[in-house]
C-alpha cells in the first residue's frame, strides 16, 4: 500500500496529538520526539504506534527512527477519540464563588486538574461544570466553558462562560488583556527589589518539552510579562504577589525561574530541592517538612477581575490561600523568628 492510500484510509481516524518542532529543533529520532511532548509516554507505546503507522510526519507514516527536522508537522492518529473529546459528566463538589446566567467564578483546589487530557481522564474541573450546568458552549478547543485555565497543582480563581455570548465576551477580555489578574507564589532566594517587572517571550523549552523557557531576545515563543510586588521576605524564600499583563503557559513559573528564584517546591522546574540556605542537617529536614506540608508548586491565583458580559460592570474576586500554602508560610515564619541574624541565602 503507498503512503497517499495509508493516508486515506487514516481520514477515518482521529488525531490525538500534533505537534510542530521549532525552527531550532535539532534532528531527533520521532519517538524520542514525542515522549518529550507527551507526559507519561513511553518509548515502547510511542514506537509501536509508530510501527502501525499512527504516527505521521507531514501527512505522511514515518518510522519509529525518523528524524524530525525544523518545522516537521508531527501528529499521532488512532482508530478511536481522545479520551479528552468523550466527556462524562461527574458529580464533583464545586466551590463556586459567584454563579448567574452568564458566567460562574470557582475557586479550584490544588491538585484537581482543569479538563481531561493525556493521563487525567475523569474527576476534573470539566467534569464537574458539565454535571452542574447543561449544555456548556465549547472553545475553539472544544472544551466547555472554558476562557483560561490554571495548571493542576495552582489553586484559585477561574471565571467559566455559560453562554456563547459570554465566551465571545471573556474570550475578547482576555486576548485584550484588560482582565485583573493577581496571583501569590512563595519563591526561594530573596529578592533584591520590592518590586519589578519581567519581561521575555515564553515558548516550549528546546531542552526539555515539558517546561516551558524565557527566550529574552525574543527569538522564540511568545511576549510575556510579569509583574511583582514582595509581600513578606523568610531569608532564603519570599512571597510575592505577581500580576499577570499577559497570560502565558506556566508563565509564572517559567519567569521566575528565569530571574533566579524558581517557585518553592515546584518540581517540574526544580524548585523541589534546596537552592538556597544553609548546609546544616537541621535546615534541610525543615525544608523537606515544607515541601511535605505542601506538596506542590506554591502558587495560587488568588483575585480575578474582568468586566461582566452582560451587566458591563466590573467584577473583582479574591480567594483565600489555601490551608496547605498558610501552613507552609507559617513554618517559614517561624523558622525566620527564632533565626533572625541567620541570611545566608
Amino acid at each position: 500500500m503507498s503512503d497517499t492510500e495509508e493516508l486515506v484510509e487514516r481520514e477515518e481516524f482521529y488525531e490525538h496529538f500534533k505537534y510542530v518542532a521549532n525552527e531550532g529543533q535539532e534532528p531527533l529520532r520521532v519517538d524520542k520526539f514525542l515522549m518529550n511532548f507527551v507526559e507519561n509516554a513511553t518509548r515502547n507505546k510511542v514506537q509501536q504506534a509508530a510501527r502501525a503507522g499512527n504516527v505521521l510526519v507531514n501527512d505522511i507514516p514515518v518510522k519509529p527512527n525518523y528524524k524530525v527536522k525544523p518545522k516537521d508537522v508531527v501528529r499521532v492518529v488512532l482508530a478511536h477519540p481522545p479520551h479528552e473529546n468523550l466527556l462524562v459528566a461527574e458529580d464533583i463538589p464545586l466551590d463556586i464563588i459567584f454563579e448567574d446566567k452568564d458566567v460562574i467564578v470557582v475557586n479550584k483546589p490544588p491538585g484537581m486538574v482543569v479538563h481531561p487530557g493525556h493521563g487525567n481522564y475523569s474527576g476534573t474541573l470539566v467534569n464537574g461544570l458539565i454535571h452542574h450546568i447543561e449544555n456548556l458552549p465549547t472553545n475553539s478547543n472544544e472544551r466547555p466553558g472554558l476562557v483560561h485555565r490554571i495548571d493542576k497543582d495552582t489553586s484559585g480563581l477561574l471565571v467559566i462562560a455559560k453562554t456563547e455570548f459570554a465566551m465571545a465576551h471573556l474570550s475578547k477580555q482576555f486576548f485584550d488583556r484588560t482582565t485583573e489578574r493577581l496571583y501569590y507564589a512563595l519563591v526561594w532566594g530573596n529578592i533584591d527589589e520590592d518590586e519589578g517587572r519581567i519581561e521575555g517571550h515564553i515558548g516550549r523549552s528546546l531542552k526539555n518539552r515539558l517546561q516551558m523557557d524565557v527566550f529574552p531576545e525574543g527569538d522564540f515563543g511568545k511576549p510575556a510579562i510579569t509583574h511583582f510586588k514582595v509581600i513578606e521576605r523568610f531569608n532564603y524564600v519570599t512571597l510575592v504577589q505577581c500580576k499577570l499583563e499577559t497570560g502565558r503557559t506556566h508563565q509564572i513559573r517559567a519567569h521566575f525561574k528565569h530571574i533566579g528564584h524558581t517557585l518553592f517546591n515546584d518540581e517540574r522546574y526544580g524548585g523541589d530541592v534546596i537552592l538556597k540556605g544553609t548546609t546544616f542537617t537541621k535546615y534541610k529536614q525543615f525544608v523537606e517538612n515544607c515541601f511535605k506540608v505542601l506538596p506542590r508548586q506554591a502558587l495560587h491565583a488568588k483575585t480575578l477581575g474582568f468586566e461582566h458580559p452582560t451587566t458591563k460592570e466590573f467584577l473583582r474576586f479574591n480567594s483565600e490561600i489555601p490551608q496547605d500554602m498558610v501552613d507552609c508560610l507559617e513554618k517559614w515564619r517561624t523558622y525566620t523568628i527564632n533565626q533572625p541574624d541567620d541570611h545566608n541565602a
